[in-house]
């Protein structure tokens, strides 16, 4: 567009120099270039925040591209169009006169379109003797094509950045997913840590999130939570090696075995062919015939002196745990089902019964203070062999966590015996294996 070719509004309506400047930039686009128009109507509305237009003015300004004959903007054709108002009104959804020249108003301020206002304020068009369009007075669409290259880029910019918050959302919510996650395996694993000062922090830091926080905030708020887990992450690593270092150690201690070849026991008393039937009902009525002399040996034999059911409990190793009662290969006997829950599906070792009891503990619903409480009075060797016998007959027993803690307190009481309950339990099995045999 020449210089001379800039127009001033109509009627009261005064020039500016925001008029000025709209109308020199959309003289300044290159020569023969075109654009698909409503591809570029995409562009603009994707680009309507930095451009500063509502969605009804982009509506208005899709009913003056809709009057633009062909597909694409060219600027070798004329780009004027010059509906009346009751036509634009039609196009635009029945949109009221008033509310109508608000958003014109709208986008000629945005620099989309220019006014080309005639002698007297009305829109139309001259033609010449063939037809064609001489020259139109209405409203301008040459910024629109001017201005291409501003709106993809600003279109671009706001995608980048809305995949940067998306991308920002996703970590907060994985962060706070993983604290959270986090914070009830610390309070599960060791109950007497103290974790309300994490769970302050935490709470501190979600109750400043507001709802629509822009990316600067959420990437602050996002630095502080990973320093949250960083902590919370360190202390569990820590719990952990602390408790490996404490297994190892009690799997250390050196083991005794009975050496004697003509010994019938395995290496702990209280397994003799008298002793157990059962494991849940009757286990009382089981350690008492194992204190006492079969009704069918010798009468003339010197009876010994009753024992206490905790004399059948060997010995505190020094560290103060108690040690094993049942040898591993009668406990894989009398509890063969454990083995299906231990690492890779099997059980080979000490180390590998115990997390097998932690894996059926947590599928029996027994608690992690039940647990522990046991692991404190039997050992962790015997606390997980009794989850084992437990777990040989989970289905007759209603409360295995109350089960669990009923032992423990008769165990702390010197009146529990692992023996009894293996030979329960290793009896029927014994039986079984004769018959096929």
């Amino acid at each position: 567009m020449e210089r001379g070719n800039v127009t001033t509004p109509f009627g009261r309506r005064a020039m500016t120099l925001g008029m000025l400047a709209r109308q020199i930039t959309a003289g300044d686009m290159p020569p023969k270039q075109s654009v698909d128009k409503w591809k570029l109507f995409r562009t603009v509305c994707e680009a309507k925040s930095e451009i500063g237009v509502s969605d009804r003015s982009l509506a208005v300004l899709n009913a003056l591209l809709s009057f633009y004959p062909g597909a694409e903007l060219s600027s070798e054709s004329g780009l004027v169009v010059f509906p009346s108002n009751a036509q634009l009104s039609l196009r635009t959804h029945g949109m009221a006169g008033t509310t109508l020249r608000r958003h014109l108003a709208c986008l000629v301020d945005a620099g989309l379109i220019v006014r080309r206002d005639s002698p007297n304020g009305k829109r139309y068009a001259r033609k010449s003797r063939n037809g064609a369009i001489g020259e139109a007075f209405g409203f301008d669409l040459s910024p629109l094509l001017a201005r291409t290259e501003e709106f993809r880029a600003a279109a671009a910019k706001l995608a980048a950045e809305k995949q940067h918050l998306r991308l920002i959302r996703e970590r907060l919510s994985l962060c706070r997913r993983d604290i959270t996650k986090l914070l009830d395996l610390s309070r599960e694993s060791s109950p007497d840590a103290d974790c309300q000062a994490f769970e302050f922090e935490f709470e501190q830091l979600m109750a400043g999130l507001p709802r629509k926080a822009p990316a600067r905030s959420l990437e602050a708020l996002l630095e502080k939570l990973g320093n949250l887990r960083d902590k919370l992450t360190n202390r569990l690593e820590i719990l952990l090696k602390s408790q490996k270092t404490a297994t190892n150690d009690h799997q250390n201690g050196r083991h005794k075995q009975n050496t004697d070849p003509d010994s019938n026991l395995e290496s702990e008393p209280g397994l003799g062919k008298g002793e157990g039937v059962c494991l849940e009902d009757d286990w009382r009525s089981v350690e008492k015939a194992a204190l006492t002399t079969d009704p069918g040996g010798d009468q003339g034999r010197h009876k010994e002196p009753p024992r206490s059911l905790g004399s059948s409990l060997p010995p505190a190793a020094p560290n103060g745990m108690p040690r094993r009662q049942i040898p591993f290969p009668t406990v894989l006997q009398a509890c063969p089902q454990i083995a299906d829950y231990g690492p890779s599906g099997r059980v080979a070792n000490w180390k590998d019964l115990m997390t097998a009891a932690i894996v059926v503990r947590t599928m029996l619903d027994v608690s992690a203070d039940a647990y522990a409480d046991a692991c404190s009075v039997l050992g962790y060797e015997n606390a997980a062999t009794v989850m084992a016998c437990i777990l040989e007959r989970a289905d007759r027993i209603n409360s295995p966590g109350g089960y669990l803690r009923d032992l423990t307190r008769r165990a702390r009481q010197q009146m529990f015996s692992l023996a009894p309950m293996i030979g329960a339990l290793s009896q029927p099995r014994k039986a079984t294996a004769s018959m096929t045999s």
